[in-house]
Order: C-alpha cells, then structure tokens, then sequence
C-alpha cells in the first residue's frame, strides 16, 4: 500500500512540477509594485482587451464598446485514492481498493452583457452525474444597486458554507460528510441577494422548483410545492469571500458567522424514492433522505427542513471553518419523522505563507437520531502545496472514518489531487 502511495505522489507531482512559474506577475505589475508607474497608467496598460488571458479566469472576450465580455475557462481535477479497509475486520467493512479517477472536468463562460450590471454563466461537468447533471450553473445576475441583486436559471441552493465554497476552493481535497450529507445541491429558481452596509452583512433568498438539478416535477403531479432558502452571513470585519485556506496571508483578521434555511415537500413514489428529484440530499440511496425512504408510505408527501449554522475565520495565514447542520423529514399522511444531524470543524495554517499549509478537520453524521447505530465520523489530515493559489496546486489527505453500522471497524482513506484552473 506504501509503495502504491508513494508511486501516486511523485506521479502527481511531476505533473505539476512545470506549472512552479505559473503565477508569474506582469511586467505592469512590477512596474506599479515598484511606484515607476502610477495607478492610473497602471488601469490604462490593463484596460480590456479584445482578446486577453487571466488566470484563474480563463480566455476573455471584449467587445470593442466594452458592453459584452465573455470568458472562457475550465477546471480539472486528478484524483488517486486508497482505501485501507483493516484486517480482520467484520464482513460489512469495506475491502481494500485503489483507484485513479478524473474528480472533476468542469468548463465554464461567463461575463457581463449589454451592461456591467448584467452578468451570466454557463458551467458544465462532464465527469460527475453524467447526462442528467452535465448542466451546473445557467443563469443571468442583474444588479440594481448592491443591496439588490436579482438571480434567475439555474445555480446552487445556497444552504451551507463550505458547498458555497467552490469544490475547487477546498482547504482539503474534498468537503466533509457532513456538508456532502445535508445539501440540498443545484436548483432552478429565481434568488434575491446582496451586500448591506458595504459587505458587513450578506442575504439570499430564493425560491425554486424544488426537484433539484436539470430536473422538473411530475406534469400530472399533485405535488406543486416550491422549495425556499434563505441565507444571511454577518462579517464584522468586512465581507469575506467562499474561499477556504488564507492563501492571501490577510493583514487584517476576517471573520464571517452565517445562517440558512431550507424547505421542500417530495413525494415518494411506488417505486421507492422521491419523484423527479435531482435533490442531493434526496436524490439516490446513499444520501441522507434518499437512504431512508422507506420510512414514508408510497405516494406519501414528506416536508423537509433543513437548518444550518458557521462560521469561518482568516488571519496572517490561519483559516478555520465549522459547521452545525439539522435536518428533518415529516410524512404528511403517516405522520413518522426523520431527524439527522452534522457538523464539521477544521483548521489550517500556512507554514510557508501562500504556499504550504497543513490542516486537520473532524466531521460527523447522525443521520438518524433515533437509530443507535447511525453515526458516521470522520478524522482528517491534509497537506496543500500551492504553486498558485487554488488556480495551480497539490493537496493530499488522510482520513480515518469510522461508521457504527459496520461494527468496530475503521477505514484509513489516503487521497491525492491535483487540481489546475485554467
């Protein structure tokens, strides 16, 4: 197994050890550091182009009036994982298994249109859900004023800290159980949002269709219930951005404590599951719903709240984020109930500023509060190198994960990935 790890790290890390000069700065970046040209010759040599690269960004595309800008980008993610299962463990604990996959292949284009306050974007994944889940994100942003933005298409449901923090913004090499376990994922909707009194506090609400992803209600239905959240953060220091590590080795302390709701009604088909529903926490038979639909009669309406409460915090190369996270489920007709619970905290620091940051996080599910045996828990270590920042980096973790419904046995998990944004 040391040997297979081994193999896996230096194979990842040849692939990026070209990339080390892939965060160059400009020559006008130099120039401005340096006070040889000034603040405004610094916009008017930076001034759109009809055609420029930004890193991070990708291709953009100018118009020549600067009414329209289209950018053009991309994102991989190569993963090697390891699963030690233990030896002498009981038949249900997982067995040992190596694999190499492709995590993520996302492509993106988005911009502004007509006017700077009408913004757009088109994201796909060609690896994860296939067909059904190609399309992520497909909407337009209009902005009023800061205080009022108004949302329409297709995007995430915005419930929950770290899966607002882009998987490709992770301070490990994936979320924890706990967020994976209660998001409700992507929705089509419409969501009104915006900044008040300069970023010191944020709002979301949205009201959306309520079946989740690239997915719609039964036309002959008579479940016509929308799903609503609602979102508001408070930064007592100044807005923080959904990004996780402080890669920009911050001079001032930030500090971000949110709070979200969710609410939807599904209703459970003969089959078995919940109809035409791409919902995340609902959608297949490992999620948290999902995996306990039989608690619910055939075409029974089920309520489902969510609630959630976190925090995140960065200063001179110190991040640190947590979460609690309660959910439950109500049938309308047998009156049985679901109620689960997660939460995550973890911390990492920069040991070598903006470049090399070691962290730890716990995380936890009980999914069933009522179960005994339904406790699923997770210890992880992670190294990061970032040759720069998220665009351009190397992370690695281990994790030990326990869960009671296979006895007393634990799995070791050791991931590797590298990941460019392009």
């Amino acid at each position: 197994m040391k040997r297979q790890a081994l193999t896996a790290a230096v194979a990842l890390a040849a692939t990026l050890v070209i990339g080390q000069s892939a965060g160059a700065r400009t020559l006008e970046d130099v120039l401005k550091e340096k006070g040889v040209i000034t603040e405004q010759d610094y916009k008017a040599i930076t001034k759109s182009k009809p055609l420029d690269y930004k890193l991070g960004k990708g291709y953009v595309l100018t118009s020549p009036d600067e009414k329209f800008q289209m950018s053009i980008g991309g994102r991989l993610q190569t993963r090697y994982t390891f699963t030690d299962g233990g030896e002498n463990t009981p038949a249900t604990s997982t067995q040992d298994a190596s694999k190499w996959e492709v995590k993520r292949m996302k492509f993106w284009m988005n911009g502004y249109a007509y006017t700077k306050d009408l913004t757009y974007l088109l994201q796909v994944d060609f690896v994860n859900g296939g067909s059904s889940k190609l399309l992520e994100h497909a909407y337009f942003n209009y902005r009023l004023m800061d205080e009022v933005q108004i949302l329409a298409g297709q995007t995430k449901v915005p419930f929950g800290r770290q899966w607002l923090n882009s998987s490709g913004g992770q301070q490990f090499v994936d979320r924890s159980n706990a967020s994976d376990t209660f998001r409700p994922g992507y929705d089509t909707g419409v969501k009104l949002s915006g900044d008040l009194f300069g970023g010191l506090s944020t709002y979301e609400f949205g009201v959306y269709g309520g079946a989740g992803q690239s997915a719609a209600r039964a036309a002959n239905g008579d479940n016509t219930a929308a799903a609503i959240a609602g979102r508001v953060t408070v930064n007592p220091f100044g807005k923080m951005p959904y990004s996780e590590s402080d890669l920009d080795n911050s001079p001032k302390p930030l500090l971000s404590i949110g709070a979200n709701y969710y609410g939807n009604t599904l209703k459970k088909t003969a089959a078995g599951t919940f109809e035409a529903n791409n919902i995340t926490l609902a959608g297949t038979s490992t999620s948290w719903l999902g995996k306990r639909a039989s608690q619910f009669s055939a075409s029974e309406k089920v309520d489902v709240n969510l609630y959630g409460v976190d925090a995140a915090f960065k200063w001179q190369g110190l991040f640190a984020q947590g979460e609690y996270l309660f959910g439950e489920a109500e049938g309308d007709t047998t009156g049985n109930a679901l109620r689960g619970q997660g939460l995550y905290a973890q911390a990492g620091y920069c040991i070598v500023p903006k470049t090399l940051e070691v962290a730890l996080r716990y995380s936890f599910v009980d999914a069933d509060k009522k179960k005994s045996d339904d406790l699923r828990s997770e210890v992880q270590g992670a190294v990061s190198y970032y040759f720069n920042k998220h665009n351009l980096k190397l992370q690695g973790d281990i994790t030990e994960a326990h869960d009671q419904s296979k006895g007393s046995s634990d799995d070791l998990i050791y991931r590797l990935q590298a990941q460019v944004i392009f």
